[in-house]
């Protein structure tokens, strides 16, 4: 019955929230793409040769628009289940290592997880590398168990080999950088050279390359261009360099994992702890457990490492993170864990306070339209998870933990579910849905739409057509510059087409609508707000 209400719950609010610039608006427009070309091949971006990141998640993404059609439902589902299938293989996973209540304990620590809650709600391309890295990891632990026969740790290696190639086609060489430095790592500090063997290096290459290299043969042969962009510029200048404008401190990320492993945070000291005690009857838990230290400890340092941050890098840490707490979960008594609710209690109790204040938090770009809802959301969600929080305690004074564990996090995640429900009121300035609304009575197939000095990621999606880029460059220089004519380089040229047409829109932000009224481009206003201008030629 609870997996039933969490499935429900879980993929219910998927389609109530506008598409937000930037990713969102990116990787919808990228599936929509092929799914309107049939290139299945070539990604493009507005039109324009796209080579930044691998094609998988834009496979499946086209598939659920020819599917369910083209709506936020159908572009959020794939994270959306990569989200939902991580946290039923980190549920599994528990249970094969660790008996039937670990297994739930696991399913309960990474279903509320608001990291990994979250991300699987946006569509970004992490929840998918997550779920293929993850069912990798998932399936060397289980292959590694003393118990089972050779048969099956065959049959979870070649899920293992499958699941990285997955992970190459979602993201690129993270796919194979995580896995492989943990293998290395985690070795070297065992001083265990066992664990390089069993991996069937023949028959996994083989089914790892027969996966993963096709698409990228296809598309390096229909685009020179291709793979010094995707492997040199994208990986190695990425990683190395500030080219990319995402530059942040090496702590960058630390908030994030202590926000984002809520309502589990105050566990994890001993969720890293090397040594502790683990139940007489679990064989290779030691060895899980270091492999699983390892893989944490390498994703958040080598996001931390990186000249290029986004916070939602670190998301294939947070299933690893779940798994180690499962055996101290099992080990801990009862009165311990209780000391462990107040933090996730102390900062729902500081959320509801806040958000009584709502009108001290209004600025331009956070109205009070969009606080009151979220405000009230809040004050729902920190009522629920704060009776959630109160049974749990009394359960755990009766020493269910397992039941302890389920009220806490189905009160988190309940509370998380609920805030994010009325993330809409801040989507809709971060998204273009209102001003193609604002745009329909004045289009037809053949008025040009432009894009000036400017670009919202979601324009293309919500008017279903490509925008014309006018003196805008950013991701798109590449295929500006491989196939010339597509842009328009400056104002001046813009001007001058935008006279010679008898019908015509476009984007822009308010710099750009002041430039073009001192230049006398005639232009009816038909939008606008703190950071928009939409026009039509009168």
């Amino acid at each position: 019955m609870l997996l039933g209400l969490f499935t429900v719950a879980w993929f219910a609010s998927l389609g109530t929230r506008s598409l937000i610039n930037p990713d969102e608006g990116r990787y919808a427009s990228l599936s929509l793409a092929m799914m309107q070309t049939g290139d299945w091949v070539t990604p493009r971006l507005n039109g324009l040769l796209y080579f930044e990141k691998p094609a998988l998640q834009y496979w499946i993404g086209a598939l659920f628009f020819h599917v369910f059609g083209v709506t936020e439902f159908a572009a959020r589902l794939w994270p959306g289940l990569a989200g939902f299938l991580t946290v039923l293989m980190t549920g599994f996973t528990a249970a094969r290592l660790w008996g039937r209540d670990a297994g739930v304990r696991a399913f309960a620590l990474a279903g509320s997880t608001t990291w990994i809650v979250g991300n699987s709600h946006f569509l970004t391309l992490d929840a998918g590398l997550t779920l293929f890295l993850t069912l990798m990891l998932c399936a060397v632990l289980i292959a590694r168990q003393a118990q089972i026969d050779p048969a099956a740790r065959r049959r979870w290696i070649w899920l293992a080999w499958a699941a990285m190639a997955g992970a190459v086609l979602s993201k690129g060489l993270v796919g194979i950088v995580i896995p492989g430095a943990t293998l290395v790592v985690a070795s070297l500090w065992r001083r265990d050279a066992r664990l390089w063997r069993g991996m069937h290096w023949g028959s996994g290459l083989l089914i790892f390359l027969v996966l993963a290299a096709p698409w990228f043969v296809l598309v390096s042969l229909r685009n020179p261009a291709f793979a010094e962009f995707f492997f040199i510029h994208e990986h190695f200048t990425r990683f190395l360099t500030k080219v990319h404008q995402r530059s942040e401190p090496v702590w960058f990320y630390l908030p994030l994992l202590l926000g984002g492993l809520l309502p589990w945070t105050s566990g994890l000291p001993w969720m890293l702890r090397p040594t502790g005690p683990e139940p007489a009857r679990l064989e290779g838990s030691v060895q899980a457990r270091h492999l699983l230290i390892v893989w944490s400890a390498f994703v958040l340092l080598f996001f931390s490492a990186s000249g290029s941050k986004l916070p939602s890098y670190i998301l294939p840490m947070f299933p690893a993170l779940c798994l180690l707490a499962v055996p101290w979960l099992q080990a801990v008594h009862p009165q311990a864990l209780r000391w462990h609710l107040l933090l996730p209690t102390g900062l729902w109790l500081i959320a509801l306070a806040a958000s009584t204040q709502a009108a001290r938090f209004v600025s331009v770009s956070t109205p009070i339209e969009a606080l009151l809802p979220l405000a009230r959301n809040v004050q729902i969600g920190a009522v629920v998870c704060l009776a959630c929080a109160a049974l749990a305690w009394w359960l755990l004074g009766r020493r269910q933990v397992t039941a302890a564990v389920l009220s806490l996090a189905i009160g988190h995640f309940a509370g998380t579910a609920i805030v994010l429900d009325a993330h809409d009121g801040f989507g809709q300035l971060k998204s273009a849905e209102p001003l193609s609304l604002a745009l329909q009575p004045y289009l037809d197939d053949k008025t040009p739409v432009f894009a000036v000095q400017t670009y919202d990621q979601t324009l293309p999606f919500y008017l279903r057509r490509n925008v014309t880029l006018v003196d805008y460059k950013d991701e798109f220089e590449l295929g500006e510059r491989l196939e010339p004519g597509r842009d328009i380089p400056s104002l001046d040229e813009f001007a001058r087409r935008w006279q010679a047409l008898p019908k015509a829109a476009a984007y822009m932000g308010p710099e750009g609508w002041f430039e073009l009224h001192k230049r006398g481009v005639p232009m009816r206003l038909v939008f606008q707000d703190a950071r928009r201008v939409v026009v039509v030629k009168p």
